[in-house]
């Protein structure tokens, strides 16, 4: 087998463009959803250059509609001119249900939409991970770290035993 795989699996994989990582250390994940998203060609063509950042940027509702807020896809520097704007809203594409529900969830019981990744999938189209999270406080943050690193320990005890 070749160090890469066979090409089924190479076609299947994502191609991250930008994930955030904090975002499991600050929210606790109920579910997620994968939506699509509209971006101009500029953009498209920053984000396979794998310059985004998804670090400080939510969901929300705008005009009736979903978007993505806050997030940076900085210009792409071969575009001169015709360049876009590095945080502008970006128009997330779901099916009307889904949007329903998830702008309950967010009114009603104080959830975030976040973020969690940005990617191409095997046919080339981006696509965003979103979680429906709640907020952790200090505390739960600190109680994730322990049961981590006692999980880690656990395994290397039972890796050294057997």
């Amino acid at each position: 087998m070749a160090a890469g795989g066979n090409a089924a699996d190479r076609e299947n994989a994502r191609r991250f463009a930008a994930q955030n990582r904090r975002a499991r250390h600050d929210y606790q994940i109920d579910s997620t959803l994968e939506a699509g998203i509209m971006l101009l060609g500029t953009e498209v063509k920053s984000l396979r250059a794998g310059k985004a950042s998804l670090g400080e940027s939510w969901a929300g509702e705008k005009d009736g509609d979903l978007y993505l807020l806050n997030a940076n896809i900085p210009e792409y520097a071969a575009a001169n001119q015709f360049n876009h704007e590095p945080k502008r809203p970006r128009k997330l594409l779901v099916h009307k249900r889904e949007r329903a529900k998830l702008m309950a969830a967010i009114k009603r019981e104080g959830m975030t939409l976040v973020p969690l990744s940005l990617y191409f999938n095997p046919r080339g189209i981006a696509k965003v991970e979103l979680g429906l999270a709640k907020g952790k406080k200090k505390g739960d943050k600190r109680e994730s770290s322990k049961q981590r690193d006692w999980q880690r320990d656990k395994a290397r005890l039972l890796r050294a035993k057997g």
